[in-house]
């Protein structure tokens, strides 16, 4: 069996590039690392790194060891969180990674409702799109995911995922080139420049499009919300926004337009439940503040 010290040896290798960077992150002499890499080659059998010049590269076999290596060593953290959490809510510290416009709104108000009933639990936010997110709950290193998904859209292996609301889609325009009021044809938009988001929501502005019979011309892209209105309002194209984003920031000088076609924003965890009674806290606080009320 693979000891877990000198496993944890290569992963610092691989994350940090080198040896002396490893031994540093790790609180370990350089010897020691050494010697847990050379055990850890003896115990596999593989050649897990080659000597470059006065450094060290991890072969395809020390690759992929590395990587397994994470997220066994990721379970493990998070078997150790769930035992020092499953005794009581009084204390407790949950990582939580969430996309911008979600940590924007939602988290804010989940963290108030969260000081209000467990003042003992902590949270590390983390702003992160769905598949960055994705990943770092495979690597263990975060508990919870606040995530969103379109329709039709598979869900990723070992991500286990639970819809908490609907945020509906609009099309957004300047305020002098307002459609008007009722429902919207995008069609009359094929035209013209189109200002687009994350990967994610590109592929959903294409299916919307291609709905509407014309293919878009994509004029810009960007990540952030804010920049895509300011991008509007210059006149240099449209675009669809989801309305988290349009509630964390709406530029005065846009209109928004409700299209018939939403985003399921949805809470993410690795694995299957049970979960620890402090992630399971954070998730029903973000649950409760995303319920609409009427």
């Amino acid at each position: 069996m693979i000891d877990l010290r000198r496993l944890e040896a290569l992963v610092a290798v691989h994350r940090t590039g080198s040896v002396s960077a490893a031994a540093a992150h790790l609180h370990y002499g350089q010897p020691t690392i050494s010697h847990h890499l050379r055990r850890l080659e003896a115990e596999t059998g593989a050649v897990l790194l080659q000597r470059v010049g006065r450094g060290v590269r991890l072969t395809p076999e020390g690759e992929l060891l590395a990587r397994r290596g994470e997220e066994i060593l990721g379970l493990l953290a998070r078997a150790e969180a769930e035992l020092a959490a499953a005794t009581s809510l009084q204390s407790g510290r949950v990582r939580l990674a969430a996309f911008p416009s979600g940590a924007a709104t939602l988290v804010p108000d989940a963290l108030a409702l969260l000081a209000t009933r467990h003042p003992g639990i902590e949270l590390d936010l983390v702003e992160a799109e769905p598949p960055e997110a994705y990943e770092l709950l495979r690597a263990g290193q975060t508990d919870l995911a606040l995530t969103f998904a379109y329709p039709d859209q598979p869900e990723p292996d070992q991500i286990t995922s639970v819809p908490v609301v609907d945020d509906p889609l609009y099309l957004v325009t300047p305020a002098s080139a307002a459609p008007p009021d009722g429902d919207v044809d995008l069609g009359a938009y094929a035209t013209t420049g189109w200002i687009t988001g994350c990967e994610r929501c590109r592929r959903e502005l294409l299916h919307l499009c291609a709905d509407a019979g014309f293919t878009p011309a994509i004029a810009f892209a960007s990540d952030d919300y804010v920049a895509v209105q300011s991008l509007v309002v210059s006149g240099l194209g449209v675009s669809v926004l989801p309305g988290l984003a349009l509630r964390a920031h709406q530029h005065r000088d846009v209109v928004r337009r409700p299209l018939a076609a939403h985003r399921r924003v949805q809470l993410s965890t690795y694995g299957a439940p049970p979960r620890p009674a402090a992630v399971d806290a954070v998730a029903a606080a973000l649950t409760e503040v995303a319920t609409p009320r009427d």
